[in-house]
């Protein structure tokens, strides 16, 4: 009886460590120790940020405002621009204000909840690339069944398929964090959470699920990215020949969703897909990931799209007349 009661004794006790010894917040490194870089710094991503709200949100209303952009691939272009800043809100503004946080903490929950909405607008974003490849090769490849192929019921039916696939994704890849254990350390080398820094913070052996995580994002990224390329390519022959007044507009709008797409899957290679991890560039393709893209978009499609300039400049006289005429 007094051997059950000591190893009772002894159990509870072990218990008790291993729970006090359980991870419930992270801490965040961040992307600089030095206070007056990261004075530079919060100045630098809060003008980006703000960048990135107006610019994403100024396409949406654009779109939305003016009728004479209600077609598919606008409106797909409306649903990349709300993506990219949902994308971009799920780390940037809890990064901005940590440059003024000396420990830059985050709870477990908080974490997790970080790794979900990025897979989620992750996934999310890469459909809609994949679909708006898809839209321009239709309009260019077979335009007489354009507007029978992509009607309203397609598109709606598109981002519906985008969301659930980047919920479905966003869900396997929490399934890989959610019951690891992590008995410390609990720092995180970057400035949000991603599944590749949390998996290696836990107490056990991660070789399988970074196998796992490739073979998720991984495999997702690559295959998406080589079906995007492959359909550019059969679209830009088909431009080379069309006459050249009619495949000037077509290769400016086409140049606009290649850059787009390279911004967008070349970090995502490099982060979730390259077997052999570059520390150095750890930061930087986060940061790329996260606040350029985002923010480069919405200055691509607009500099070099006449129509989304044309339709920007109806909304600029269309706020202004109203305030003429009172």
């Amino acid at each position: 009886m007094k051997k059950v009661t000591e190893e009772s004794v002894s159990w509870n006790e072990s218990t008790s460590e291993t729970n006090n010894s359980m991870v419930t917040e992270f801490i965040f490194l961040g992307l600089s120790d030095s206070q007056e870089l990261q004075i530079f710094l919060f100045v630098l991503f809060f003008v980006f940020y703000g960048g990135i709200v107006f610019g994403n949100l100024l396409i949406v209303i654009t779109v939305v405002s003016d009728f004479h952009l209600h077609s598919p691939m606008y409106f797909l272009l409306a649903n990349l621009s709300f993506i990219d800043l949902s994308l971009s809100s799920v780390t940037a503004p809890k990064m901005i204000t940590d440059f003024f946080s000396e420990c830059k903490v985050i709870s477990f929950k908080g974490c997790l909840v970080q790794i979900f909405f990025l897979h989620f607008f992750g996934g999310s974003e890469l459909v809609i690339l994949i679909a708006m490849a898809f839209d321009r090769y239709v309009a260019i490849c077979k335009p007489l069944h354009y507007t029978t192929i992509m009607c309203g019921n397609t598109c709606v039916g598109i981002v519906a398929v985008a969301w659930g696939i980047g919920f479905l994704h966003s869900v396997s890849q929490l399934a890989f964090a959610v019951h690891l254990p992590f008995c410390g350390p609990n720092e995180v080398d970057s400035f949000y959470c991603d599944l590749p820094r949390v998996i290696e913070l836990a107490c056990t052996d991660t070789y399988r699920l970074d196998i796992m995580l490739i073979a998720n994002s991984g495999v997702l990224t690559i295959c998406s990215f080589v079906l995007l390329i492959i359909s550019y390519t059969i679209i830009l022959m088909t431009i080379q020949r069309c006459p050249s007044d009619s495949s000037s507009k077509a290769l400016s709008t086409l140049t606009a969703h290649i850059t787009v797409v390279l911004l967008f899957f070349g970090p995502c290679i490099l982060i979730y897909a390259w077997p052999f991890p570059i520390k150095s560039l750890d930061k930087f393709l986060a940061v790329f990931y996260s606040v350029i893209t985002p923010l480069l978009n919405p200055i691509i499609y607009t500099l070099r799209n006449k129509d989304m300039k044309t339709a920007i400049r109806r909304l600029r006289k269309w706020d202004v007349h109203p305030s003429v005429k009172s």
